[in-house]
Order: C-alpha cells, then structure tokens, then sequence
C-alpha cells in the first residue's frame, strides 16, 4: 500500500476467507462451485469469495462460441434440468478454405476430430456465465462483481496471502478526489487466479515464482467478433462454419468463425495470431476485409449488426502452460492457457481446470493446511482427460509457422492419421512480440474504407460494445517509458499500436511544432490486452481500471 495512502487513511480493512477468486469467468465460478459441491458433501464450513472487474458477472465475457459440455456434465450433471442456457446443439459442421473470390470445402469425412462438433452446443458464453453465478450465489459463494483485485498480498514468508481491489475515486493525476475509498483486502488460506489470457495479475506471480521457466513462451491470438441478426432464410440454427486462408496471406495464423444461434443470429468472428510480423498488418482491418468474402457476405447482407467485442487469446497450449501453483495459490483456466487451439474451445478446459484446483484446495484445507503449494493440482491435471487432449494438439499453432499449406496437411496427418501421437514435438522460440519485423522490410497493407453497413470502423465498433470508463481516473493503460512509443515504435515498426488494437485506443498525433506524440484514448478500452502482449518493447502494461469499467457485452 502507498505509504503516503497508509499516513492519510491508515490501514485498508480487510476480509477473512477461506479461497479467494479473482475472475468470474468460467474458470473461477466452476472453482467456487466445485469447493462448496465438495464442502456440502463432507459437512463442512468453507467461506468462498469471487471478485470480477466487469460491472456484473459475464460482462466482460467473450467467446466464440461452441462448447463442449463434458467439463459442465461432471460439474453440475443435472445443468439441463438447472436451465443452463445450452440450447442449440450443433446440427452441421463446414470448414471452408477461402482465396479471394472462392472457398474450397473439406470434406466431412476428411475433418479432423478436432473440427468436428456433433454433441456440441453453440452458446453465449456470457450467459453461460451469468447462469454458472447463480448457481455459484445459490450455493452459498459471496460474489463482488465491480471489484477488480488489483495487487497480490504477500505474507512474511513470501506465500500469496491474498489481493487487494483497487482504490475508488482517484483522479487523473493520481491524487485522490473527495469521492476516495481505499480498496478492500481479502485474506485467504489459498487464492485463486483465473483472469482470463495475459491476466495482471498473473503476469506478476509468473515473474515473482518464475512459473514459466522451461516452457515455451506463451503465444497469443487476438479474438474479434460481431453479433448480427440476419435475414432468416438464410438463416440455419446450428450450422458451424470455420474458415483458413483469405484474407491472411499463408504465412499469418489465423481463421475465422460463423456459428448460427437462435432467433436469426449469428456470431461472425477472426481470430488472428498475435505472432504476425508484418507491422502494418491491422487484425480488425483484416476482420472487416473477411466479412466482404462472397461465402460469407452472403449470410450478413440484409441483416444488422447488435455487438462487437474483442479478445486475447492464449495459444500455445500443453507446452506453454506454465507451473500450476506456487506458495498460497494457483492459476486455471485461461490465465494459464488451458484453450485447446486445434479445437477453438476453452470453456471446457476452464472449468475442468477449476474443478481440479477446486479439490486440491478443499482436500487442504480439510487437512489444515493454508498457503502452501497445491501440488494435488498439476498432479490431478497430468492424470486428467484434459491433458490427453491438450497432449494430442501440442503441435498445431506450431505447424502454421511452415505456412498454410504445409499446416493443413501435418494438421490432417497428426490429428486425423495419426489421433494426436506425432512422435515427435515441435517447440516456439519466440514470444509474439519478438516477432515484428521493422517496418522498412514490410509492404504496407492498404485497407479500403467501411461502407457502414458490412464493414465498419473502431469508434462506430467499440460504440456499440458498451463500453464505459470513468473519466477522471488514471489511464490504465500504463508507459514504463513515454519516449518509446515516437522514438522506437513510430521510428522503427510505423507505430504498430495504431494498427493492432481493436478499439482505437492508440493514435499519433501531430504537435505544433510538427512532432508527434502518442494519444492514449483509455475510454475507448475493451481490456482485450492485445497492447500488452504485441508492444514489441514490452512498454506498454495493463492495470485494473477503476471498478466496473470497461465493456458491458450482452449475449457474447
């Protein structure tokens, strides 16, 4: 705590629990179930707080999404009784290779199983959220949504003791406004983390405890995606589509998504590796150009766009999953990056993930144990169907390095040939942000304007996201140096931070004596967490906002 804060305000009061969370995502809310499933069943007492940054639980979720129900059959077996909102059941799978003007379709018989989704469901995965909260309430978990943890606590011993939430009411200046609260410190005997991908937090325990030491450098995907409603005829509730190639050239990992859901919409999504090395290369440009492929115009003509959102993903699965746990605590879900790339679904490794550290907690506190290491976790995890699978795609986002050709073809050996046991194992050097080449070996990529009806810019997109900041607070969108961004970035790369978020957060702008500057517009934030992970100086860093800030996603 500022010192300066401490001699003002004194000390922050704090909570005493058992498992504190930080997430209200899949993830945690399947942690907090699962240790209050296990507490009833033994007779016990165990208390369970989960703290979310968004203003509501499942605000600030955003997924794809199809979802695989075998983690939520061993959670809740009872879930479609309960009401979860698992309602379309993939009724057809498409998988389409696009060149400029025309799409080749895969075979169904020649889909790897990792493509296929009979049994599967396309969801919101917000809503699934928002249901996985009440059943978390009704089980007897205190839920803070509004409250983002914003520092780790440490006990004498070095062990995580828990988080703080941050201070309420601090002015842009950093000086505290006559609306001040200081944050709130919640203890606990273990805390878990699941942020989701390249969580604050989590970035901060990986330096402190080294937990990715030995792996491969974690590799990220950045996830746009639009809702619309469109015409019913040509509407089929669902369908799945999945598409490589166009508008990516062969040596950019990247794809999209087009699930049908009920009452004539569908979630259109790109998702583009943030490894790319092209500095002028725009993933939202690169969505919007998607959107005009004829195979794909051909559902949104006619129909209206409702929402826009946007993500980082974590790629790098089995081999970049860092170590599990350290003194006081553990990560899960996609704060680890348990995501299954090959089959773009995370929801599921999430909840099994939190399920897992779930019992290696209560099984300690049972024991009388607090703040040491769950090593129960990663032990149950490597025992686990879970890592059979990710074990089976540890080499996917690795082929596409080789470019698209020779992806498609090893993809098809490894997975459909072979069922995942390549006996060999393909490991990445390079973080994403070590990736881009300077600006002065790249073409520039010349975008063609949006038309505001299938194409659209960053303003008119982040608009319609619902997303709020507080005005008066400190950016959260931090610099360890203000002269990088003109003197290396805008030199070097032609400022790629203009290009590579989603929401127009970064832009250069003129001074008046001619040089320019970086404007940060912190307002226009979806905490897609892009900037973080492709600055490739690593300068810019991603804190907490003030409480509730942020996106306001319905139906994502």
């Amino acid at each position: 705590m500022d010192p300066k804060l401490l001699e003002q305000y004194g000390p922050r009061e704090s909570m005493e629990y058992d498992v504190v969370i930080v997430g209200g995502g899949p993830a945690g809310l399947s942690t907090a179930i699962r240790l209050k499933q296990r507490a009833q069943e033994a007779g016990k007492e165990i208390s369970v707080c989960v703290l979310e940054k968004g203003s509501e639980i499942g605000a600030h979720i955003l997924s794809g999404a199809v979802m695989d129900p075998k983690a939520l059959t061993e959670l809740i077996p009872n879930w479609k009784e309960l009401g979860a909102p698992l309602d379309t059941p993939v009724v057809e799978d498409r998988f389409l290779f696009l060149n400029e003007t025309g799409a080749t379709a895969t075979p169904s018989w020649l889909l790897p199983a990792c493509f296929q989704n009979h049994g599967n469901y396309v969801i919101s995965l917000g809503n699934v959220v928002r249901w996985l909260g009440q059943q978390a309430e009704a089980l007897g978990v205190e839920i803070f949504p509004g409250f983002p943890a914003a520092e780790i606590l440490y006990d004498e011993t070095g062990a995580v003791m828990g988080v703080a939430t941050g201070n309420m009411g601090v002015g842009k200046d950093g000086e505290p406004t006559e609306n001040f609260q200081l944050g709130m410190e919640l203890h606990a005997k273990y805390t878990i983390f699941s942020e989701g991908a390249r969580g604050s937090l989590g970035r901060q325990l990986m330096r402190k405890f080294n937990l990715d030491e030995g792996r491969d450098p974690q590799a990220y995907g950045l996830g746009i995606k639009e809702l619309w409603e469109i015409d019913p005829a040509k509407h089929k509730e669902g369908l799945v589509i999945h598409t490589a190639g166009w508008p990516l050239n062969s040596q950019t990992y990247g794809g999209s998504f087009l699930y049908h859901l009920p009452n004539h919409q569908v979630a259109v999504g790109f998702i583009v590796g943030l490894d790319y090395s092209n500095p002028y290369l725009s993933p939202f440009e690169e969505f919007q150009r998607y959107k005009t492929h004829p195979s794909i115009r051909h559902f949104l003509e006619g129909g209206k766009r409702l929402s826009y959102g946007a993500r980082a993903i974590t790629a790098g699965g089995l081999l970049a999953l860092p170590k599990l746990v350290f003194k006081g605590g553990a990560l899960v879900g996609c704060e680890a990056g348990f995501l299954n790339v090959s089959r773009i679904k995370g929801s599921h490794a999430a909840i099994k993930s939190g399920m897992l550290a779930a019992d290696a907690a209560f099984d300690a506190l049972v024991a009388e144990r607090q703040r040491d290491e769950l090593a129960a976790y990663p032990a149950a995890f490597e025992q686990s169907w879970l890592h059979e699978e990710l074990n089976k795609a540890r080499n996917f986002k690795q082929w596409f390095k080789k470019g698209l050709t020779v992806a498609t073809l090893m993809t098809g050996i490894e997975q459909k040939l072979l069922g995942g046991k390549m006996p060999w194992t393909i490991h990445r050097k390079k973080a994403d942000h070590e990736s881009l080449l300077p600006a002065a070996q790249c073409q520039p990529i010349v975008y063609p304007k949006p038309d505001g009806k299938l194409t659209f810019d960053r303003l008119s997109s982040v608009f319609i996201s619902n997303t709020n900041h507080e005005e008066n607070q400190p950016a959260h969108l931090t610099l360890k140096d203000p002269s990088v961004p003109v003197g290396i970035n805008l030199a070097e790369y032609a400022g790629p931070e203009q290009r590579y978020c989603p929401a127009g957060v970064y832009e250069f702008v003129k001074n008046e004596d001619d040089s320019e500057r970086l404007q940060i517009n912190a307002q226009n934030c979806v905490h897609c967490k892009t900037c973080d992970i492709k600055d490739p100086t690593q300068n810019i860093v991603w804190v907490t906002p003030e409480g509730g800030g942020g996106p306001n996603y319905p139906n994502m």
